[in-house]
Formats: C-alpha cells, sequence, structure tokens
C-alpha cells in the first residue's frame, strides 16, 4: 500500500512536470505563430549586434552641459530601455557631451520613443490662445528672437498676470509659425520667462506664462483608462501622475488661484519636449498631488510618457544625432567556444556520475536533461513576450546551472549511503534520506537565489544578464 502510494506521488508529480512544460510550449508556439516569435532565444548586444543611437544635447545658446547631467541622463535613459525588458542596452558617453546607446538587434518604435524624448514635462499657466485654421509655411528661422527683450519692469505679480505679453511675445505669436517657434528653442526655453508656443497636434498656439511647476518634482506615473464624470471608465487613455511633497504644494498652491480666473487664463498648459499636449480647464483645486493627463492618447502612447515620466525627465533635451547598424563585440564564434565549454563540463559531471553512483547517475542524467529543456523553453519565452536577450555572461550562467543540479543530486545520493551505512533497506533509506537532503538543498539554493537577486538589482549590463540566468536555474533546480 505505501509502495502504490508512492507510485501514484510520483506520477503526480511527473504530471504536474508535464503541465509546466505543456504551457511554455503553447507560450512559445502562440508567440510564434500570432506575434512572430522564434523557437530560438534572441541574442544580446555582444552576441548578434544591433543599432547604436547617439543623442546630441540640445542646449541654448551660451549653454553647456555638466558632468552631473550626463550622469543623470545616462542612468535615466538606461531605466527607460530596461522597463522594456531584460535588453542589455550600453549607455555610455561620448566626448562629454554626447550619450551612446547602443540596442541588440533592431528597436522597435516604442524603444526609440522612450530613449529620444526627453520627457521634459512642465506646467505652465495659459495666457492667450488661438486655433491656427491653415499656417503658412515657415520661412527659414524667424527674423528676430522675441526671448532677447527685457522682462517687463516691474515684473508682473504672478505667472498669470497678462503683463508677461511684451510687445516682442505678441508680435511672435501673431507673425511666426509653429516651425519657427520650434526653432527658437521651445524644449530649452527659460523656465522664468514667457513662451510662446503650439499644440503638439498644431492646430493651436498659446503666450504661456513661466513655468510654476517642473517635471522633476514627478513621483511616480501610471498610465490607464481615464474615470468619466460618473465614475464610470471611458475608452480615453490618461497618465495619472504623483507629485513629491514640493510639487503637491505647488500644484495645490497654482490650482486654487486658476479657480478664480476666467477665460483663457483659467486654462493650465502641460508642455512636453516643447509642445502643448494638453491645456484643461481648471474645475477645481487639485490638493492632493494626483492630477491626471488627458488628450489624444493610444494605450502604448500612454504607456510610453508613464515610463518616461516615472523614471525622471532628462535632465536637459537630446537629438538624435546618428542612428548606425553595429556588428557583434564577440561574434557567435565566441558563443561556440561558451557552449562547447559547457558541453564539455556536462560530458565531466555525467561521467563523474555514472562512475559514483553507478545506476543512480543515469537519474542525474535524466534531471540535467530536463532541467536543460524546462530552462531552454523558459528562456524562448521571455524572449518572446518580455525582449529578454541571451548574452555571453547569460550563457555562463546556464554552464553555472550544471553544477547547481548536479550538486543536488551529489548531496541526495550522499545521504541515501549514509541511510544505508545505518543498517536502512533501499526503500527506506531514500525517504529518509530526501527528507534531509531536501532542507539541505533548499538552504543552498535560496542563498544562491538571493545572490542572483541582489546582483541583478545592483548591477547593469551583462552582469545583470549572468545574475538573471543564474536565478532562473536555481528555482529551475528546485523544480526539478
Amino acid at each position: 500500500m505505501v509502495s502504490n502510494f508512492r507510485v501514484a506521488g510520483a506520477w503526480k508529480r511527473f504530471a504536474w512536470l508535464a503541465v509546466i512544460f505543456g504551457v511554455l510550449i503553447a507560450g512559445n508556439a502562440w508567440s510564434v505563430w500570432q506575434e512572430g516569435g522564434s523557437w530560438t532565444p534572441k541574442l544580446a548586444l555582444d552576441l548578434e549586434g544591433g543599432t547604436q543611437i547617439i543623442l546630441a544635447p540640445q542646449l541654448a545658446e551660451g549653454q553647456t552641459v555638466t558632468e552631473e547631467q550626463l550622469s543623470q541622463a545616462v542612468a535615466i535613459i538606461r531605466q527607460r530601455v530596461d522597463a522594456g525588458g531584460v535588453a542589455e542596452a550600453e549607455v555610455t558617453t561620448e566626448g562629454g557631451a554626447n550619450v551612446v546607446v547602443a540596442i541588440p538587434g533592431t528597436p522597435d518604435p516604442a524603444t526609440l520613443e522612450r530613449i529620444r524624448s526627453s520627457a521634459k514635462l512642465e506646467f505652465r499657466p495659459v495666457l492667450q490662445t488661438t486655433f491656427v485654421s491653415e499656417e503658412a509655411p515657415a520661412e527659414g528661422p524667424a527674423s528676430f528672437d522675441p526671448y532677447a527683450e527685457p522682462e517687463p519692469d516691474p515684473l508682473p505679480e504672478s505667472a498669470s498676470d497678462l503683463a508677461w505679453i511684451t510687445p516682442a511675445i505678441d508680435r511672435a505669436y501673431n507673425e511666426l509659425s509653429c516651425d519657427q517657434l520650434d526653432a527658437l528653442g521651445s524644449n530649452v526655453a527659460d523656465p522664468d520667462r514667457p513662451l510662446v508656443i503650439c499644440s503638439a497636434d498644431g492646430f493651436s498656439k498659446f503666450v504661456l506664462g513661466p513655468v510654476e511647476v517642473g517635471g522633476e518634482t514627478i513621483q511616480d506615473a501610471l498610465s490607464g483608462l481615464v474615470p468619466g464624470a460618473q465614475g464610470t471608465v471611458t475608452t480615453e487613455w490618461g497618465v495619472f501622475l504623483e507629485f513629491d511633497e514640493a510639487g503637491t504644494a505647488g500644484f495645490r498652491s497654482v490650482t486654487e488661484r486658476l479657480v478664480g480666473l476666467e477665460g483663457v487664463q483659467n486654462q493650465f498648459a502641460i508642455v512636453l519636449d516643447g509642445r502643448v499636449i494638453s491645456a484643461p480647464r481648471t474645475l477645481a483645486a487639485i490638493t492632493d498631488g494626483r492630477p491626471q493627463i488627458s488628450g489624444s492618447f493610444t494605450q502604448e502612447s500612454a504607456e510610453i510618457l508613464a515610463d518616461q515620466l516615472k523614471f525622471g525627465a532628462l535632465p536637459i533635451g537630446f537629438e538624435v544625432q546618428s542612428a548606425e547598424t553595429i556588428t557583434a563585440t564577440l561574434g557567435l564564434s565566441q558563443l561556440q567556444s561558451g557552449l562547447l565549454a559547457g558541453a564539455i563540463g556536462l560530458v565531466l559531471v555525467v561521467v563523474y556520475s555514472l562512475f559514483q553512483y553507478r545506476v543512480l547517475g543515469f537519474v542525474t542524467v535524466f534531471s540535467l536533461t530536463t532541467a536543460f529543456a524546462l530552462t531552454y523553453l523558459l528562456i524562448t519565452y521571455l524572449s518572446n513576450a518580455q525582449g529578454y536577450r541571451l548574452s555571453l555572461a547569460g550563457v555562463a550562467g546556464l554552464i553555472v546551472a550544471i553544477g547547481i543540479t548536479a550538486d543536488s543530486f551529489i548531496v541526495f545520493f550522499e545521504r541515501i549511503r549514509d541511510e544505508l551505512r545505518d543498517g536502512r533497506v533501499v526503500g527506506s533509506a531514500i525517504s529518509a534520506a530526501w527528507k534531509r537532503a531536501f532542507r539541505t538543498i533548499i538552504a543552498s539554493d535560496a542563498v544562491g537565489f538571493l545572490a542572483a537577486a541582489v546582483l541583478f538589482i545592483l548591477a547593469v549590463g551583462n552582469v545583470r544578464g549572468f545574475a538573471f540566468t543564474l536565478g532562473l536555474t536555481t528555482i529551475v533546480d528546485l523544480i526539478i
């Protein structure tokens, strides 16, 4: 009866293992059929090559980029790229001014948008606005610079004061096209001065007051469907912001003032990268620091903007200076060498297991084969679904996994020997040994997984790839 119970338990475990394999195979098949996926993992920059994008800073006249700004830009761009999956992109600086981004393979439009958009967000009060029906094409640069004119004297009492509209600002508003206004540097405009600017769709033109709340005060950003007036969910996509303490206080102060104003001065413009994406009316003061941005967003554009704002706006604007295809830094020959090293290690482990444990060694061989198949399907699925790419460092993590799985069985088999020496029969010895060995295996795998998790969180680039595969194979070891 005990024997039948053990057999039933074994078949139950095999059934669960078959379910796991079935789910992974089905997931990969769906990706291949519906989404153009592949049955092989995508390779990282060091093995496949990819695209290199050079971003040059957009600076106002006389402005220079600092080392601190470059370091901050590199960190933010790296976070934006990693938000699309473990792609192991390389983000570095060049010449003390440019940022170089190298991405494996051919990046999709969403990834490119995450990289090159500065996501410079400003909240400015609206002083004047008009609809642009048929704008005349720009005829070269503007013949004058309204921002070179002196500030009003005395200074206006608030950012909503119409005294900000000087004759030079009024002339720019009436005479210059949207292209000419963009050329004047809307994205690098002085935050303490008024701004003449167009909407993102080019159908509206605005005169805006100085910046009252900056994007650097945003603490978090999420995308989602905008709720309707009665709390119902609409089909309109938007971005939901959460300000820090300074941003909350500033936004509350501004909205409390705008509620009491009439006409266009009641509007608050949301400026992203030098264009107005929304200019809603202020119907009530927002005191909790959680406004929402709505406009002509799709689900994809809302998610991209939320990611950009969540990780922070770039300290300065950037423009794409060049984008070109680059070759692999290591190449397939290095991958083949890594796989050969893994194969040699696997053969040595098999030979040792069969020599040392005889028939039990075949259990190790079968388990290693099963672990390899499960790991391969997992990595392929993550490659198709999450954009994961396998680097040479990741391959090294997979090779280390051979030793992890073999070590688990060595612990088990040595426990069986100990039980047999104590006089137990084979069946009883296996049961007792498994209970003792499993505690040791869990403790060992837990320490290994913790080390991999810490390394993944703290490291960047290829080291994260090694940590990721090491942590993944540790979980597979527990399953096997």
